[in-house]
């Protein structure tokens, strides 16, 4: 018997705790989700010590994690172009012959297509349409339809923009159904987006398209797959694998490295993911209307003159400097969002043309720092920390400005039967099977993003207004939605004001104001404005919780084990967090990935039981088995669990 395993046996015997069958079949078969070896996983150096950090200097603290995406400015500079190009030809061609665009991701890549869809391609069409005779040259050319002919989807649809559904990333197959559910044949133009590299339902997607084909080198001129992780990295994965050597697939790789927050990819992996295909879609359309439109018209539609990719990635840069010059400002607001919480009251954020883009930085909290999730309008009493609306009166309005369309959700008939039949995992299929009853167009019912009646009677305590530049004049007028909502929030500076402006402060007396100044010259699609919007959300929100001690370290320790790439990434982080207070203290030789793995299983089920709590698997598996360790002797889960509520993991940890 090795020595791993005697070890596992000791002191899973000193715990009483016996792995159970998932945690078994996890260990042993499920290793191709086992990612800790992964870039994105890694822990970047320049937020090694985040945690104690912005406890004491939050602006620091800001400037630290602002600090990683600079990484994605070096990544630019050194992007090779020629598949951005091919990629940019083939959103043309699928317009120009009639086929569709699809935009297909998981998570944070998928509310990534939903912003393609929503924020980027929806809208520059409406805009189009309020300029009559340009739109009858473009209608005549390409069709009336050019609003639908882009699909942004994401692994569970419409209803996994609120959370995601357990299961469904690990299935190649629900990406083949949705693929074939949205009518996607060959000669459309597929670009499947995947931080890692490595998620199964993406990988599901662009294995379906690619099998609509016979050739191989047509094949590669209309379909996509962007990551971000080395290839050195993503080849031991098979799935990874069948993908990066099939030679009908154009590969795009825009690794950065290490994330701020280890594995929280929802920032710079997804941000230089959103930037560059933005930027190919830009092209697309540049070239579209150039054909149609003359160079008045153009310009009327905001673009002002040609450049080339190398020229537009320069202004990445630019964007991040105006987002570093804001950093006091920024500071102002996360320490009054994460006072905010520490007095057990909560926060509500308001906007419009950057709707999507607050929406994604609220929800993907959840999972990222195991936060309840969005309430529900069946929610008698708020548990969800943030609420997002818009201007709308009711839901189905509210769902319209969200999307530019109707909801989606999956459809039981559709789903249920392929599920059935077609996957093999028991855990996995009864899980999945549990998800899809949470995904259908129902879904749209239990949530009211409006700014309507029901939505103002249950006011949170902090208001943040999010705006555009093309939105400024309109906070002003004292009869619109974001005048009103400011009203509402500015007793006791109650209120923060994120705007994309020149001004560097705005007549709204106790608010916390954010003025970033983006230009959006040449820019008819506003990326330069959402990229920089989305940075400063990302940083100020992950700054919240890095001060409510939510983070270690720079390690995601609330992270939210809600499937099997999860469920890898918080065993390794219990089982090196022990191991590197054992290194120090040697109570005990390490612990080994089996052990951390069965300690976790328990855990999950332990907070499964407790009512309406928001603690964290991963710090209660750390204390329990440390506080076993240290006391040589069985130490309870109620036991660790208290000291986790008094203490939290970062000061336990600091105090051993």
């Amino acid at each position: 018997m090795s020595s791993g395993l005697t070890r596992a046996v000791d002191l899973l015997a000193k715990m009483k705790i016996v792995p159970c069958e998932e945690s078994v079949d996890y260990v042993s078969n499920k290793t191709q989700f086992q990612l800790h070896t992964l870039l994105t996983e890694k822990r970047h150096s320049k937020t090694w010590n985040l945690s104690s950090v912005i406890q004491e200097d939050v602006q620091a603290g800001l400037q630290a994690l602002l600090s990683v995406d600079d990484d994605i400015s070096q990544m630019l500079m050194n992007l090779p172009t020629e598949s951005l190009v091919q990629a940019k030809k083939a959103m043309v061609r699928a317009i120009k012959s009639g086929h569709k665009i699809y935009f297909y991701g998981c998570g944070s890549t998928g509310r990534l297509a939903k912003l393609m869809e929503s924020t980027f391609w929806r809208p520059f069409w409406q805009r189009c349409k309020q300029h009559k005779e340009i739109w009858g040259k473009i209608t005549n050319a390409y069709g009336d339809n050019l609003s639908n002919r882009l699909i942004g989807e994401m692994t569970g649809a419409d209803r996994a923009l609120i959370s995601s559904l357990e299961g469904f990333e690990d299935l190649q197959l629900i990406g083949q159904l949705q693929l074939e559910e949205h009518g996607i044949v060959k000669g459309d133009a597929v670009f499947c987006v995947t931080e890692g590299g490595e998620t199964s339902s993406v990988i599901g997607t662009i294995r379906a398209a690619r099998d609509q084909w016979s050739e191989a080198d047509r094949a590669k001129e209309h379909l996509f797959f962007i990551y971000n992780n080395p290839e050195e990295c993503l080849l031991p994965f098979e799935r990874s694998r069948s993908v990066l050597q099939e030679e009908g697939i154009t590969k795009i790789n825009l690794t950065t490295g290490s994330q701020a927050i280890a594995g929280s990819t929802r920032m710079q992996a997804t941000t230089s993911e959103t930037y560059v295909l933005a930027n190919v879609m830009h092209f697309a359309l540049e070239e579209l209307l150039a054909d149609v439109l003359t160079e008045k018209e153009m310009q009327t539609l905001g673009f002002a003159e040609p450049f080339s990719f190398k020229e537009r990635f320069d202004t990445f840069a630019q964007v991040l400097h105006r987002v570093k010059e804001a950093i006091p400002q920024i500071a102002e607001l996360t320490t009054l969002e994460s006072q905010t919480y520490q007095n057990h009251r909560f926060s509500t954020y308001f906007a419009k043309e950057a709707l999507i883009t607050v929406f994604i930085d609220g929800t993907e909290r959840s999972p990222t720092f195991r936060l309840n999730a969005l309430d529900t309008i069946e929610q008698k009493s708020r548990r969800c920390w943030i609420q997002v609306w818009t201007q709308a009166e009711d839901q189905q309005a509210a769902w319209h400005a969200f999307l530019g369309r109707s909801f989606k959700g999956l459809s039981h008939k559709h789903y249920n039967k392929p599920f059935t039949m077609q996957i093999d995992d028991p855990f996995l299929k009864s899980v999945a099977l549990k998800s899809l009853e949470k995904a259908g167009d129902e879904q749209q019912e239990l949530y009211d993003f409006s700014f309507g009646e029901f939505n103002i009677n249950r006011q949170g305590d902090l208001g943040v207004l999010v705006l555009t530049a093309s939105e400024i004049e309109e906070l002003e007028n004292p009869e619109s939605s974001f005048h009103k909502f400011c009203k509402l929030f500015q007793r006791d500076k109650a209120l923060g004001i994120i705007a994309v402006t020149d001004k560097k402060e705005m007549d709204m007396p106790n608010s916390a104001f954010i003025g970033i100044n983006i230009s959006t010259l040449n820019d008819p699609l506003g990326i330069n404005e959402q990229i920089a919007l989305k940075i400063i959300l990302n940083t100020h929100s992950t700054g919240v919780m890095a001060l409510l001690d939510k983070v270690v370290g720079n390690t995601m320790t609330h992270v939210q084990p809600s499937n099997l790439k999860l469920i890898g990434r918080a065993t390794f982080l219990i089982q090196s967090h022990v191991n590197d207070v054992l290194q120090r203290t040697a109570w005990a030789s390490p612990i080994t990935y089996a052990e951390a793995n069965a300690v976790l299983y328990k855990s999950k089920r332990y907070i499964a039981e407790l009512p309406a709590q928001q603690a964290a698997e991963v710090g209660l598996s750390i204390i329990h088995i440390l506080e076993t360790l240290k006391h040589n002797r069985r130490i309870t889960q109620d036991e660790a669990f208290k000291i986790l509520s008094e203490q939290g993991l970062r000061a336990y940890l600091k105090k051993l």
